[in-house]
């Protein structure tokens, strides 16, 4: 109890004393909050994609691919197969006995972003009669709901948003004219906020394709999904597969994940050492022009624990300080943008497991940058310093 005493003592003491070194303090407090918002500010983007990709994927439901394929786009179920698809065992069924399942087709659309840059490509989606009552989710916020067979187009409002040229009543030109946009939707910030769509078997027309690129299914119940993959296997002559909705968005989510993360780290692993620096000078300096008080201290029976532990908590105090900094500012400019990549719109965030991992990393440098000063300060010769005072 008398160390924590002394460790309290002697840590108010310097705090007490930190006008007197305000400038020195403060090149830990920027940079720690130069390093921790740019990790934060980094990071919040696959925060925010992995959230938007688990917002999308919904476990009570499934997507058909073509084996070869790896995401939705790529690769084709050719129509005469979707019948035979949609009849398999272990798919819901709605009021009329039909399948709750969608074929649907994919294309992009070049547009262009309110605040000007470059031209983006937003994913087309075209569904069929059951692609709305498969996803509750979705929401007319504005308008209203495209007609089976029509040339008309509603847009997610993240889209809207974002983009110019995308407001009810504006016409998007494709390859057989002039699309009205009828209404605009929500779906709780999934991926589809950041999409158009359309009549599956119109848009198809206007490109001339006549081939669906997946098919999307309620599941029965929770054992559904391996009855569906054994009847699918069984059936090789129709080459596709089936994945539970929420690990095929989890599964195509990794590879994006990993590229953000891997930046944030590596710039924020940069500008840490950085960081990491300046706290271990500044500390040796304040150690050095404390040298009379730390002998003082010590001759009043401070034990050295205690004043390196002062020092070690005084780093950590201004290392916190910055991050917090750090975190409120990339919080400010961040959390909530919009961000487009690829073809994917999602927000960043800066989430609370994110708050937690910029402290904890500036934890780690101040440890690291206070711990050398403090073992100095530990073992400063008393009776020398003093005689030479």
């Amino acid at each position: 109890m008398a160390s924590l005493h002394q460790v309290l003592a002697v840590t108010a003491l310097n705090l007490r004393n930190l006008p007197s070194r305000r400038w020195a303090s403060l090149v830990i407090v920027a940079g720690m909050a130069a390093a921790i918002g740019v990790l934060v500010s980094i990071l919040s983007l696959a925060e925010g994609y992995v959230q938007m990709e688990r917002r999308t994927g919904d476990p009570g439901r499934a997507i058909i691919l073509p084996e070869t394929a790896d995401s939705e786009g790529l690769g084709a179920i050719s129509r005469g197969a979707i019948g035979d698809i949609v009849g398999m065992p272990g798919i819901a069924k709605d009021a009329d006995g039909s399948a709750l399942a969608d074929a649907e087709y994919i294309n992009t659309f070049h547009a262009d972003p309110k605040s000007g840059g470059i031209v983006r490509l937003l994913i087309l989606r075209g569904v069929g009669r059951k692609g709305i009552a498969i996803r509750p989710e979705l929401k007319i916020v504005a308008g209203r709901m495209f007609r089976p067979g029509a040339r008309e187009l509603i847009i997610g409002i993240a889209s809207q948003q974002q983009f110019r040229g995308l407001e009810i009543g504006d016409k998007v030109i494709m390859e057989d004219g002039e699309w009205p946009i009828v209404g605009s939707f929500a779906t709780g910030g999934d991926m589809l906020e950041g999409e158009m769509i359309g009549d599956a078997d119109t848009l198809m027309s206007a490109a001339r394709k006549n081939a669906f690129h997946s098919v999307t299914v309620r599941l029965a119940g929770p054992d559904s999904l391996q009855q569906l993959q054994r009847t699918l296997a069984a059936n090789s002559r129709l080459g596709v597969r089936v994945e539970r909705q929420s690990d095929y968005y989890e599964r195509t989510s990794q590879d994006t994940t990993i590229f953000f993360r891997g930046i944030a780290f590596a710039v924020g692993g940069i500008m840490a050492c950085g960081a990491l620096f300046g706290a271990l000078n500044t500390m040796y300096s304040a150690v050095d022009a404390r040298t009379r008080e730390i002998a003082t201290l010590r001759a009043m029976g401070f034990g050295g624990t205690s004043v390196a532990v002062s020092v070690i908590a005084e780093t950590v105090l201004l290392a916190l300080a910055g991050a917090l900094t750090g975190i409120a500012i990339a919080w400010a400019l961040f959390h909530g943008q919009r961000y487009a990549f690829a073809q994917t719109l999602f927000q960043l965030t800066v989430s609370p497991g994110l708050v937690g991992m910029g402290l904890a990393w500036a934890l780690a440098v101040a440890l690291l940058g206070g711990l050398l000063p403090a073992v100095r300060a530990a073992r400063l010769p008393v009776v020398d310093v003093l005689r030479a005072v």
